[in-house]
């Protein structure tokens, strides 16, 4: 459990008990959660602490999935095996980050082979003329103490057009075992294919297609004299 979920959980638990006592300890009890919750998040600070600088992709913790509605009858869920990037992240002001990702085109994995090779093909993703599906953000938002929106231009068989992502910031920190500065996102967004040159079986396959991002992200940490 995170530790900000501990401080929430304790404010819930000291809220509770107040319910049962005098107006005074009930005022006590309601400092004492503030404190509480107040000292886990400085605590907690530790769990986002990761340097500026350019990070990769951790090529061991990287997924990129989509899914869309298949006829009406499920929602299958596919991914690319196979893409890289680069974080330029700035520790002091998230916003003034920026990103950039590659995607091999012709690794899309949707478990079946023979649909591989369709998805591979003319009416799809025409791998043979597009190799690449890439995204190079032009804005970065902060929303919240770790969310944010990234906007910027995704290109799809040399259509590109502006998307923007809802990402979690989950944590960032140095980790000694692998010598190196981490950092952990989630991202989602809804796109539709059909403006991407990609819209073969509209309607009887769904438009829309939902992209979810799980990825880590790691920097060497600087050699020390």
């Amino acid at each position: 459990m995170m530790l900000r979920e501990f401080a929430l959980v304790g404010a819930a638990i000291l809220a509770i008990t107040a319910c049962g006592q005098s107006a005074d300890s009930q005022g006590a009890s309601e400092a004492t959660a503030n404190e509480t919750a107040s000292a886990q998040q400085d605590a907690g600070a530790a769990e986002f602490e990761a340097i500026s600088g350019v990070y990769e992709p951790d090529y061991k913790h990287r997924y990129i999935t989509f899914s869309y509605f298949h006829q009406g009858y499920s929602n299958p869920w596919l991914r690319w095996d196979n893409w890289t990037g680069a974080l330029n992240w700035d520790a002091e002001a998230p916003e003034n980050s920026s990103v950039s990702i590659t995607i091999d085109a012709t690794s899309v994995d949707s478990g079946v082979e023979e649909f591989d090779g369709h998805l591979n093909g003319e009416r799809f993703f025409d791998t043979a003329n597009h190799p690449e599906i890439t995204f190079t953000s032009t804005s970065v938002e902060k929303t919240g103490a770790n969310t944010g929106k990234i906007t910027g231009d995704l290109t799809i068989k040399s259509v590109t057009k502006p998307v923007t992502i809802d990402v979690v910031f989950h944590k960032g920190a140095y980790d000694e075992r692998s010598d190196k500065y981490k950092l952990g996102f989630s991202g989602e967004t809804k796109l539709l294919r059909s403006e991407f040159d990609l819209g073969f079986l509209v309607p009887i396959v769904s438009d829309e297609v939902e992209v979810v991002i799980e990825s880590e992200w790691e920097m060497p940490a600087p050699a020390t004299e």
